[in-house]
């Protein structure tokens, strides 16, 4: 059986596929109003090849039709089938319709437009909708598409579109998610922004009408061609990948559709003859730009005349890129556990490698590293690598400048809250057993170990009384004079020393004030 209807994925599809997983990554480390409007640039995008699948979908339904007509005995099975995948793929895209409608409601109001969200940075909308205890629809939208998973995969054949159709669909969480006890809908919508939560519903629908048109294609190549439509015979070319990394191979399928698998067609390329039984072209790629390939297949037809089909194939090579990302911030502090993550687009995580230079790397999971620079003012170098094909390839190099941490600030424990100064009970007060010092800013959190401090009181003439401590507690000189304090009474704690995770001490600029309440 020939592939004259075989479904070919466009680059055009290819480039927003990848669009929406570079977002998806970005969006893991910060959410920002340009990330959201990149999710609404990829959900048009979608939404445009999703409405131009349904397009070329409906010309083979109508295609059906008419065969029907024609013929209803031979075309029935083929067309009961057709009309049952277009009845089940339309019933889940309106329910993924339903909840886009429902998540940008939930977040604008009544007057929600899918197409112009207002409050795309809302993170309560989808997991409200979705994951709402008694009323969530997360487990219902799991369960349709598991449904129709297994019910498409059972109407395909071929091996390549089982794997994608079920790779587009796929419902399993990653390892990471699942040890934390998230189910599916949890990880894909709990605490998701409307926006990327509405782009992810539309690459569902995007992905439902892919596996229609697989399917729908599949079961009309069943219909006999010869009888059907033998006018429509013409040459293909299925590349591997029309975007190819600099150094990469080019790999593409050249066939004639519904050619007699008995008489293999002779290939054509740049004047020269293909010698491959079966039709794999490949070429090392040593440049980077724009490609063109060009040829001609031949076959003989029915009576023994020869038929020749010109094809012609556009390719991209590009340069090696990839994606290094400091967790913190873009800088790198010396001598502490500073974490990393990379990810080199279309490439499996455990595939890419990372070194370092000017400090210690150590890798936590396939994708993620700590990194403790030692060089203070210097740089952190960092090499991505993949492995394409069996061997290792740069894909970039990457530069931190390196700081010293911060300057913790002191503290005295207050049941759960930290005191830095001003009014604190004298109950609160005697209850700690002395000070800490922390890095607490939102981005990072690292205790320090104070290794002293001075406090000064002022006895009743008005004269300063200083009185040290060699560690963190206080001492007992230091808790009488707190015990003799009155309300309304203050003291200081200064010249307070601290160590960092980076083995540096250092002495804390200015005074925590303490007034007894």
């Amino acid at each position: 059986m020939g592939n004259i209807k075989k479904k070919k994925i466009s680059p055009r599809q290819k480039m927003i596929n990848l669009m929406y997983v570079v977002l998806m990554a970005m969006l893991a480390l910060n959410v920002s109003s340009d990330v959201l409007k990149g999710f609404v640039l990829v959900d048009e995008k979608l939404t445009l090849s999703t409405e131009n699948s349904a397009l070329v979908n409906e010309e083979v339904y109508k295609r059906f039709e008419q065969q029907y007509k024609a013929n209803p005995a031979k075309v029935k099975t083929w067309y009961d089938k057709a009309m049952d995948v277009r009845g089940m793929t339309d019933s889940l895209y309106n329910m993924l319709e339903e909840l886009k409608l429902a998540i940008v409601s939930k977040s604008d109001g009544k007057d929600a437009d899918v197409r112009n969200i207002r409050n795309m940075e809302d993170l309560e909308a989808a997991t409200q909708v979705m994951l709402a205890p008694g009323v969530g629809r997360g487990k219902e939208l799991h369960d349709a598409i598991v449904q129709y998973r297994e019910r498409i995969m059972g109407m395909l054949d071929d091996e390549a579109q089982r794997r994608l159709v079920s790779s587009n669909l796929d419902t399993e969480v990653p390892a990471e998610a699942s040890a934390m006890g998230k189910n599916w809908q949890e990880y894909m919508f709990e605490s998701m922004p409307t926006a990327a939560a509405v782009t992810l519903l539309t690459k569902l629908q995007n992905d439902i009408r892919y596996a229609e048109g697989q399917v729908i294609h599949g079961l009309e190549n069943n219909i006999d061609v010869k009888d059907v439509r033998v006018n429509q015979l013409n040459a293909y070319v299925i590349p591997g990948s029309r975007t190819v990394v600099q150094g990469g191979k080019f790999s593409a399928q050249i066939i004639m559709a519904a050619v007699d698998t008995t008489r293999r067609p002779t290939i054509y390329i740049g004047g020269q003859e293909i010698k491959n039984d079966n039709g794999i072209y490949e070429t090392v790629c040593g440049r980077t730009g724009d490609f063109t390939l060009k040829g001609f297949i031949e076959t003989l037809n029915g009576e023994g005349e020869k038929v020749r089909r010109d094809f012609e194939q556009k390719y991209t090579v590009v340069a090696p890129s990839a994606t290094l990302s400091a967790d913190i911030m873009n800088v790198l502090y010396a001598g502490y556990d500073n974490p990393i993550s990379v990810s080199v687009p279309g490439v499996p995580t455990n595939h890419v490698g990372l070194t370092m230079t000017g400090g210690n790397l150590k890798q936590t999971s396939p994708g993620h590293y700590v990194a403790v620079p030692t060089n203070v003012g210097g740089e952190a170098e960092f090499t991505v690598t993949a492995n394409q094909e069996g061997r290792n390839q740069v894909m970039g190099k990457f530069k931190y400048r390196v700081r010293k941490l911060p300057d913790p600030t002191a503290y005295i424990p207050a049941g759960e809250n930290r005191f830095m100064g001003g009014k604190l009970s004298k109950q609160q007060l005697m209850a700690a057993e002395g000070i800490g010092a922390a890095i607490d800013d939102g981005l990072l959190n690292i205790p320090f170990r104070v290794k002293g401090f001075e406090t000064v009181f002022f006895d009743n003439l008005g004269n300063a009384v200083p009185e040290v401590s060699a560690g963190a507690g206080f001492t007992d000189r230091q808790k009488n004079m707190m015990r003799g304090l009155s309300r309304g009474k203050r003291f200081f704690i200064t010249k307070i020393r601290a160590q960092g995770p980076d083995g540096i001490e250092r002495t804390l600029n200015g005074a925590m004030e303490v007034i007894v309440n």
